[in-house]
């Protein structure tokens, strides 16, 4: 990800959540996902959970669902991470 749009998406979020997010914080996280990870559905939860617990923004069990199931139906790959964030700061 180029470091403007990390940048952008990163006031973007802080923004959103009236919160102060350091970009750290989002690549400590970052660190531990991979292609498993979008794989599992039990990882899926649990990166949900802590990107929630980070923003300190609650997420419902339904939304948690619809999550994951736009993660499996699209496909997505480690590469294509970037789509998926620009497609959920607009939501």
């Amino acid at each position: 990800m180029d470091k403007k749009l990390s940048k952008e998406i990163l006031g973007s979020v802080n923004k959103k959540t009236g919160k102060n997010i350091t970009e750290g914080s989002i690549k400590r996280i970052a660190s531990g996902v991979s292609p498993d990870t979008l794989k599992s559905e039990a990882k899926l939860r649990a990166l949900i959970n802590q990107v929630s617990k980070l923003a300190g923004v609650p997420v419902s069990e339904q939304t948690t669902r619809e999550i994951i199931k736009a993660v499996k139906q699209s496909g997505l790959d480690m590469n294509n991470l970037e789509s998926m964030m620009k497609m959920m700061i607009k939501r």
